[in-house]
């Protein structure tokens, strides 16, 4: 298992780990009934919080990031010479995670999508992993949270027997939710981005060799221009102009503290 620290990409820290450490965190987390945020940040998660600094703020106070895209794995490369042999992609560690817990009896929560998305992921989990315990599941509600709904919500996914939450609100929204419903769970929640759809089968994965040559971005551009054209064509060049600036020190990307949320400030 790898665990180099955590390492300042634009200022967002970035947990410098493998799929085998940050899977392991999660599933002793859920043994020991005890908090813990995750997140598996690409170029767009990490722009994110350049672009706004009190969700930089709500990224940095997650127990782990991963460097869900290779650009992100690379950029601790560049900026501080760390040498990770792959990136933590989150539909990939979302397996390993469901792995572990079907292994270990540990019933899982799926929070967020859609209904006709859920009807189709939930039996492909069970056909993945056939003694993996689905504790219960909620779609995503598309609106703000009310006064008093964080509890709630929290009181539903307690009272279900889970011990792990896997939510797929989408970036930031998803990273917004988790940080916010920390506080209220005994239990790890991930921020597992698009994993939902693509082990739905909604979402078809690109080739392993466009993975590895970071062309992944270039693959979802074509399945979704119209949606994810701006994503693409424009944070890209920003993410490496900004990278520059970082390395060449022309630039100096201060991690500002980590904070804390309003309930009635968030989606569900």
């Amino acid at each position: 298992m790898i665990d180099y620290g955590k390492h300042n990409v634009l200022g967002v820290m970035v947990s410098a780990v493998d799929y085998e450490w940050a899977a392991d965190q999660v599933v002793r987390a859920a043994h020991e009934q005890r908090p813990l945020a995750l997140t598996a940040l690409a170029v767009h998660g990490v722009m994110t919080g350049v672009d706004d600094p009190a969700h930089n703020a709500r990224l940095n106070a997650f127990d782990i990031v991963t460097p869900d895209g290779q650009p992100v794995r690379w950029a601790m490369s560049v900026l501080d010479g760390v040498k990770l042999p792959d990136r933590v992609y989150g539909p990939t560690l979302t397996l390993k995670v469901l792995e572990r817990a079907a292994a270990e009896g540990l019933p899982v929560y799926l929070y967020g999508s859609t209904d006709a998305t859920l009807a189709q992921l939930v039996p492909a989990l069970r056909r993945m992993f056939p003694a993996l315990s689905i504790a219960g599941m909620e779609p995503s509600k598309f609106r703000s949270v009310a006064a008093g709904e964080d509890k709630e919500i929290a009181d539903r996914i307690t009272t279900s027997g889970a011990r792990i939450v896997l939510v797929g609100l989408g970036c930031p929204r998803q990273e917004v939710f988790t940080h916010a419903m920390r506080p209220l769970l005994d239990m790890p929640m991930l921020a597992v981005g698009a994993a939902f759809d693509y082990h739905a089968g909604l979402l078809r994965r690109p080739p392993e060799w466009m993975q590895k040559a970071s062309l992944e971005w270039f693959w979802r551009l074509c399945l979704e221009p119209a949606r994810l054209w701006k994503r693409y064509l424009i944070l890209n060049p920003i993410y490496v102009s900004r990278l520059m600036a970082q390395k060449l020190r022309l630039w100096k990307a201060t991690p500002p503290a980590p904070t804390t949320v309003p309930a009635e400030s968030y989606a569900v």
